[in-house]
């Protein structure tokens, strides 16, 4: 191989940005998943001080990525370690009040179990909620890898910088996308195909909210595009399927596709 090409291959991995490699991400996110969630891993400690002892090896895992690092804030690895910690009992109870909202609105649910251990959706969000507060502690590329590898796994993508209430429920899923100024309340339901966009895609609005807000109690059926910054869908509201939507909505309001007289068959 020509030696120009690999000096100047070499200087490029001297200067490559430090990253923690995704697989050691994604171990950790899936360990961690099974920690907080024993319906969902593989393991179930019987043993106190093995259970002890599972927890400090997170912790180490946890300080070996941050220490790989290079897009966060000044904060060292144990402050950054401690602080999202911390938070893991309301990311917990956040999780339950979603896993309940998708069996109490999903008759062919036979348990949680059943939904923590199979549903894509349950994966999702809890890969949302995690990387979540990574993405606000300005660990934005490691909450990327947590966000893509649910993406990959799943079929649902949503961006880590996107805010989303309490009682969050994505029913089959495949499709769904979520942009990153994304705002949604509490009690919103989503079915598969549903995409809450952007009207442009223009790197100059980057800075800008491109992604629309959805109210609290509102339900966007399968294959509804919902777009723009300015977009407010307000509560209580009904998005059927394969509506496309890029103008706000009151509360209460009921919004259906119906299909021009000539494209229906006789």
């Amino acid at each position: 191989m020509d030696k120009e090409f690999l000096g100047n291959l070499f200087k490029e991995h001297q200067k490559a940005d430090r990253c923690p490699p995704p697989k050691h991400v994604i171990d950790f996110f899936n360990n961690l998943l099974g920690f907080l969630f024993p319906q969902w891993g593989n393991v179930r400690f019987d043993d106190k001080e093995n259970f002890d002892s599972h927890y400090r090896e997170l912790k180490e895992e946890l300080l070996e990525i941050l220490s790989d690092r290079y897009d966060c804030n000044n904060n060292d690895e144990q402050t950054l370690a401690d602080g999202f910690l911390k938070a893991l009992p309301s990311i917990k109870d956040s999780l339950i009040l979603d896993v309940q909202a998708m069996f109490s609105g999903d008759p062919a649910a036979k348990s949680l179990t059943e939904i923590i251990k199979t549903y894509p959706g349950f994966y999702a969000i809890a890969s949302y909620r995690i990387a979540h507060r990574l993405h606000q502690d300005g660990l934005e590329l490691v909450a990327r890898i947590i966000a893509e590898n649910a993406h990959s796994r799943t079929g649902i993508e949503i961006h880590p910088g996107a805010q989303i209430g309490t009682n969050f429920c994505i029913d089959h899923g495949t499709g769904v996308v979520i942009g990153e100024t994304t705002r949604i309340g509490d009690y919103v339901k989503l079915y598969q195909g549903v995409t809450l966009g952007a009207m442009s895609v223009r790197k100059e609005d980057a800075a800008t909210k491109r992604h629309p807000d959805i109210g609290d109690n509102v339900v966007i059926y399968a294959g509804a595009s919902i777009l723009g910054g300015n977009t407010v869908v307000g509560h209580d509201s009904v998005i059927g399927g394969n509506v496309w939507l890029t103008q706000s909505l009151p509360p209460h309001s009921r919004v259906y596709y119906k299909a021009a007289p000539e494209n229906i068959p006789d």
